[in-house]
């Protein structure tokens, strides 16, 4: 049974994870699929090495998981429910943010033109 203590300490750490910008970057990136560090990296115009760390930041949060493919390893999104829910607040935040630009023309929250996903 999760105590308020350790609710905290999850939302602490979900909240230190998406404060970062590159962090929030890679993680939307995963929204949209399994991926690798190189592939991370030259997407989002990053070293190597500065995905890595931000992967392991990452997966100490259980936001993400490693899974190993051979000699490379392939990082998803840990819980399919994490990236629904992780959308869902994408979705709601821009829908309560009367200022915010949507982008998808089939938002669900109904933002008049949609929402980023």
């Amino acid at each position: 049974m999760l105590t308020i203590a350790s609710r905290l300490d999850v939302m602490n750490r979900l909240g230190r994870a998406m404060a970062d910008p590159t962090r929030s970057r890679i993680l939307m990136s995963l929204l949209e699929g399994p991926n690798y560090p190189a592939v991370l990296a030259r997407e989002l115009d990053l070293t190597r090495s500065n995905v890595s760390n931000h992967l392991t930041c990452l997966r100490d949060c259980g936001i993400v998981v490693g899974v190993p493919e051979g000699r490379q390893t392939r990082y998803e999104i840990s819980e399919p429910r994490l990236a629904t829910s992780l959308t869902l607040l994408l979705d709601v935040t821009l829908a309560v943010d009367e200022g915010a630009q949507c982008v998808d023309a089939a938002c669900p929250t109904g933002c008049d033109g949609g929402c980023v996903r």
